[in-house]
């Protein structure tokens, strides 16, 4: 009887530990989903291959998560190479120097460490030594441990930041016929890949861009009628935005992807620190709306028309007044950028300035799944402020209510006589 009292114990035992082990708490972050720095050269990262062809040393490949339930953590990567390699793994202080030998994906441990306190983490690969062409191809980062509990990362191959926005109320039963807003982009948060919209409204936006190192734009654009999300050559001709006028050296076109519509650009290198004023203008006809761009251009002390559009299906002055911040591109959608939005302004239609100093915070489909929870906005130093990436703690929620400080004194616009 006592023997098989122990075996039956024993086999409990064993359940248990077979059950607590099934039980741990792991997750695998894809490939995919990694940043290089300082910059994404000599690696490709994609959601075909995950991280391949990594070549130089100069780079660092990270994979970024949050941990809301502080406990021991495993670390593992699923990788491979071309020869016999040699990759750091690093998380909280913690390093270890990895061999990789398989030509064909293979689980490799690599270090344990204990997470104390909960936010954001970080697993840095870094190359240190290869026979081959690559230190790794990565198809994921292996986690396991009871930090693991709710863990938060990005899933999908979309890298780029959450958007959030600055809606702006309106008072009831005003026209709005004009709308004017400044931007203030800090130095250092002008990252390249990176939109501050001043001027939003139902048919279109307005604002400004880092398209690259040596280039920034001035962008006004207006979509078309029908809902057409992705090619333009589809839309009927009587719901295509028509140009009526353009600035000198701005370029014009159709566009499509992300709706479709007509799009303007004046290359232009604004610079961060520095102020910058936008004003739209509305004019409803029957059933269509003429917007107008204007951007005021401090170093020759005027307003310079961007474009004017010719919007069918619309026959209304501007409604659904907004502001936002944008990363536009996947490559550094784990850098922080901020932007300064204030001193906006209405003029409606009988010529009253009203100034608008609340703004309803929001956000996208990005924010809204969990997909990445590093953003806010506030009001600070009167003005108000938007912020996306950087892999910090959000500090606003969708539908928080912003205030600022009034101004008191309407803008002076002088535009240009043709």
């Amino acid at each position: 009887m006592k023997k098989k009292w122990l075996i039956m114990a024993t086999m409990l035992a064993m359940g248990a530990i077979n059950n607590a082990w099934a039980q741990t708490p792991q997750a695998d972050l894809p490939g995919f989903t990694a940043y290089a720095d300082p910059a994404e050269e000599n690696v490709q990262i994609n959601q075909r291959n995950g991280v391949s062809k990594w070549t130089d040393d100069k780079n660092t490949v990270n994979f970024y998560f949050h941990v809301a339930t502080p406990g021991n953590l495993k670390v593992a990567i699923t990788a491979k190479a071309d020869a016999a390699s040699k990759v750091a793994v690093k998380i909280n202080g913690t390093e270890k120097i990895i061999s990789i030998n398989a030509n064909d994906y293979t689980k490799i441990s690599a270090l344990e460490t204990k997470i104390k306190t909960p936010g954001f983490y970080c697993v840095s690969l870094r190359g240190v030594e290869k026979q081959g062409s690559v230190y790794a191809d990565v198809k994921s980062v292996n986690l396991e441990g009871a930090a693991v509990k709710d863990i938060q990362f990005n899933p999908k191959p979309w890298r780029r930041a959450a958007s959030v926005h600055l809606n702006y109320p309106v008072p009831e039963g005003k026209n709005v016929e004009w709308f004017y807003g400044e931007i203030k982009v800090p130095e250092g948060e002008d990252k390249v890949g990176t939109y501050f919209m001043s001027c939003g409204f139902h048919r279109g936006y307005f604002g400004m861009q880092v398209n690259g190192p040596d280039e920034r734009r001035i962008i006004f654009s207006v979509w078309d009628a029908g809902g057409e999300p992705e090619t333009r050559n589809n839309v009927k001709y009587e719901d295509q935005v028509v140009m009526l006028a353009k600035g000198d050296s701005v370029y014009a076109s159709g566009f499509g992807g992300e709706g479709t519509g007509g799009h303007s650009h004046w290359l232009y290198n604004w610079k961060a620190g520095e102020t910058y004023k936008f004003l739209m203008h509305s004019v409803p006809e029957g059933n269509n709306t003429t917007y107008t761009a204007y951007f005021y251009v401090p170093e020759h002390h005027e307003w310079k028309l961007i474009a004017s559009f010719r919007a069918p299906k619309d026959g209304k002055y501007m409604g659904h007044l907004y502001s936002f911040l944008e990363n536009f591109s996947f490559e550094n959608g784990h850098l922080g950028r901020k932007g300064y939005f204030g001193n906006h302004w209405i003029k409606t239609n009988t010529g009253e300035w009203i100034e608008l100093t609340k703004a309803k915070f929001s956000n996208d489909a990005t924010a809204k799944a969990k997909d990445r929870i590093d953003y806010g906005g506030g009001s600070e130093n009167g003005w108000f402020y938007l912020w996306n990436s950087g892999f910090k703690p959000a500090n606003a929620q969708y539908g928080d209510i912003f205030e600022r400080p009034a101004n008191g004194q309407h803008p002076e616009i002088n535009l240009p006589k043709f």
